[in-house]
């Protein structure tokens, strides 16, 4: 085995995957960082930002508030979306969550 012990980092690969899919919807994709936080995604299209954030589970509870905290320091009302492999779509504090395979399938 070439790699030996090291195990294949999923999280990373779902990001391209979601960064690829931005740039084939149109979007403008950045890297963000608010206050001391880093948004995995600013994406942009036709005047309007929506910030993206990619986790395999947020099923347990620390892993779901890194992933939100960074949202929580934007101060303006564009969609703010948590992708992960979790079932089901929800919306809490104006953040939704949605299954990154539901997303990807999405007719835009």
């Amino acid at each position: 085995m070439l790699l030996g012990n090291k195990r294949p980092n999923f999280g990373h690969r779902l990001e391209g995957v979601v960064y690829l899919e931005l740039l084939r919807r149109g979007y403008q994709v950045f890297v963000g960082d608010i206050a001391k936080y880093e948004i995995d995604f600013v994406a942009q299209k036709n005047g309007i930002t929506e910030y993206f954030q990619v986790s395999l589970t947020v099923e347990d509870e620390q892993t779901y508030e890194r992933e939100v905290r960074a949202f929580a320091s934007i101060q303006d009302n564009y969609r703010k979306i948590l992708l992960t492999q979790d079932a089901g779509a929800y919306n809490q504090e104006g953040i939704e969550q949605l299954n990154i395979i539901d997303w990807l399938l999405e007719t835009m």
